[in-house]
């Protein structure tokens, strides 16, 4: 991959400004824990993984702020304000948990308030690169799912702009391009923050894999006609059960690759399988401002007065998921065993 989506940095914490793509490259930095809320709130930078690493480092930067003797209150009142940030995303909750769990207990223990930050560096920093390893893990493990020849079809964005790099679906299908498996990568545009044709389609075509945009509405026909052989998503939260929290449009798709007898894929590490949500009903659904529906590059693209719905994601229940592709392995229904074997190995 030819760039970087989120870095510890001498200044702060660096960000690849994503609202620009594809038609700007422009890194930004971030010296606070609120400027890093707000950058995950208005997707400066968005995808689970990413944003649970962009609050790790975060918290880094604003614990280096903390005088000595605010060094707990900091943390307790950093983390209240990222987990806030985006409801659905497991990831986020896991990197803060991870975060505080480590550098309560040098707490605790007595260490100096310049070893607890550079602790605090020095974790986020592991988050970055545990990432990184686990997204090539899982292109690994996935990439003999794709048949010689394929058309994938892909929602959203779970590329390297999703994560710390390489990407969970996108990883699985950069895996499987680099073994030749590859003919095309079906992107839906994925409305309203066209994800896919801004973000996935950037980084495809960055990579030379051949990549063909679609709208969101054109699956269902492409699917009848014989142009997709499986489809391959990401996922914002797994519950317990199997039950998938991903984009919007996402149990869409399950349902008609289902209609279609073709293999649903969903690619994600450990850390986005939440084991205490027991199925998808209890995933938070964050609801995003309707403006966002009703406006498109700064132009109001509906009457006056007219209503909007948006909810950020929606849930595919695990009967329609073909296998979960995650850096310890795969996983075929039932999920409830298998996914918690995973947990303990």
């Amino acid at each position: 991959m030819s760039f970087t989506t989120v870095r510890l940095g001498e200044q702060g914490v660096e960000l690849l400004d994503q609202r620009l793509l594809p038609h700007e490259e422009r890194y930004i930095v971030l010296k606070t824990a609120e400027e890093v809320a707000r950058a995950i709130e208005e997707m400066v930078v968005r995808g689970a993984p990413a944003i649970g690493i962009a609050a790790a480092m975060g918290m880094a930067i604003e614990l280096a702020r903390a005088s000595d003797a605010k060094l707990a209150e900091t943390l307790t009142q950093v983390g209240a304000r990222l987990r806030a940030t985006r409801p659905t995303a497991v990831n986020l909750s896991w990197a803060l948990e991870r975060m505080e769990g480590e550098l309560r207990s040098l707490l605790a223990a007595g260490a100096e308030p310049d070893a607890v930050r550079e602790a605090a560096r020095t974790l986020a920093q592991r988050l970055h690169d545990e990432d990184v390893a686990s997204c090539r893990a899982i292109g690994d493990v996935g990439a003999p799912l794709v048949p010689e020849r394929s058309i994938v079809l892909t929602h959203c964005n779970a590329g390297g702009l999703a994560t710390a790099g390489y990407g969970t679906a996108l990883g699985v299908i950069r895996s499987a391009a680099r073994e030749g498996r590859v003919r095309d990568v079906l992107v839906s545009e994925t409305r309203p923050f066209l994800q896919g044709s801004r973000l996935t389609a950037w980084e495809l075509s960055r990579d030379r894999i051949p990549v063909t945009l679609i709208t969101d509405s054109m699956a269902g026909s492409l699917m009848r006609l014989g142009q997709v052989d499986l489809v391959v998503v990401g996922a914002d939260r797994i519950a317990a059960n199997g039950d998938v929290a991903n984009k919007i449009g996402t149990y869409a798709l399950a349902v008609l690759a289902q209609a279609h007898g073709l293999p649903f894929y969903v690619a994600a590490p450990l850390s986005t399988i939440d084991f205490e949500t027991a199925c998808g009903d209890e995933i938070p659904i964050e609801q995003r401002a309707p403006e966002e529906v009703l406006h498109f590059a700064g132009q109001s693209i509906a009457p006056e007065g007219v209503k909007a719905l948006h909810p950020a994601f929606d849930v595919t229940p695990a009967e329609l998921v073909s296998a979960v592709v995650t850096e310890r392995g795969l996983v075929r229904p039932p999920y409830g065993p298998g996914l918690a074997r995973l947990r303990n190995r």
